[in-house]
């Protein structure tokens, strides 16, 4: 499997079914490893993004656009699964600009 462009060795489908994005890098991970893992590819993507945002490499705004999300329903996700938000002073005024930017305030 690739990540980044998701697909099988037959197949190639960018960027899975998550989203229309480019992604700089990809990675090859073995079907051997898709399938002893149980998940089919997008689930593997989710664990592997929901994984980097638990341990704080990546931010819940670049979470949500690796999996092509708005972010409340990443909210949604990750509030299911007990993992808590990392909230800090620069997505803060991330959301405030969007919520300027859409006339929300």
């Amino acid at each position: 499997m690739q990540l980044g462009a998701i697909a099988p060795p037959a197949a190639k489908i960018e960027a899975g079914d998550f989203s229309p994005g480019e992604f700089p890098m990809s990675l090859v991970i073995a079907d051997d490893l898709v399938k002893a893992s149980g998940f089919s590819e997008n689930e593997l993507l989710l664990e592997i993004v929901l994984m980097l945002f638990q341990q704080d490499k990546i931010s819940l705004g670049k979470a949500s656009e690796l999996l092509g999300l708005h972010r409340t329903q990443f909210q949604q996700i990750i509030s299911e699964r007990g993992i808590c938000v990392h909230y800090d002073i620069e997505e803060f005024q991330e959301d405030l600009k969007t919520l300027e930017e859409t006339e929300w305030v």
